[in-house]
C-alpha cells in the first residue's frame, strides 16, 4: 500500500473501450484528488485506434478539467513490470466488471461502480452531451466522497470495504 501521507494513492478505472466513463473518472479524480490520488484508466478491449470520445473531452473541458494526456489504452499496460502499482482498481461499466481481469501486482483493492454508457444514448448532440454531463456529475459525487475520506479509511485493509461501500452512493 502506498503511504497516504507522502505518495498518492494510485487508482485505475476500467471500462471496455476506455473512451467515456473511465476517461471521465481518470480526468476528474486527477483534478479533485488534491495530490492524494493519481488516477489512470484503461479498457479491457479498446478498439484499434480507439480515442477518447469527443463528447467526453468536450464535457471535461466545459467543466474546467484538464484533458491533456488522456488516451484510450488497454489494461495490459498496467500489468507490466514497469507499470505503476495500483492501490485501487474500479470497474465503471458492467461489461468490464464481468470480465476476467488480469493479475494486478500488489493485489489492489477492487470495486465496481456501475454507470450507464453515455455514448450509447441516442438522439441529437444536445441529448448525447447531456448524458455525458450527467455521467460526469454522477462520477463526481462518488469521487468527492472518496477524496474526502480520512487517511485511515484509505489504508490497505479499509480501502476494499470503503470502495465497495461507495458503490451504493
Amino acid at each position: 500500500m502506498t503511504d497516504t501521507n507522502t505518495a498518492p494513492l494510485n487508482v485505475l478505472f476500467l471500462c471496455t473501450h476506455n473512451s467515456a466513463r473511465s476517461i471521465l473518472a481518470e480526468a476528474l479524480l486527477n483534478d479533485i484528488g488534491a495530490g492524494r490520488f493519481r488516477a489512470y484508466s484503461a479498457g479491457s478491449s479498446p478498439r484499434a485506434n480507439q480515442q477518447p470520445n469527443p463528447m467526453a473531452i468536450e464535457v471535461l473541458h466545459k467543466a474546467g478539467i484538464d484533458t491533456s494526456g488522456l488516451r484510450s489504452k488497454s489494461w495490459d499496460e498496467f500489468g507490466k513490470p514497469d507499470a505503476p502499482r495500483m492501490d485501487l482498481v474500479v470497474t465503471v461499466c458492467d461489461n468490464a466488471a464481468g470480465e476476467s481481469c488480469p493479475y494486478w501486482p500488489g493485489q489492489p483493492a477492487t470495486a465496481h461502480w456501475g454507470y450507464a454508457d453515455p455514448s450509447a444514448v441516442e438522439g441529437d448532440d444536445d441529448r448525447k452531451r447531456e448524458a455525458f454531463r450527467q455521467t460526469l456529475h454522477a462520477i463526481r459525487r462518488r469521487l468527492e466522497l472518496l477524496v474526502n475520506l480520512p487517511a485511515a479509511s484509505l489504508d490497505r485493509m479499509a480501502l476494499q470495504a470503503t470502495a465497495r461501500e461507495l458503490a451504493g452512493s
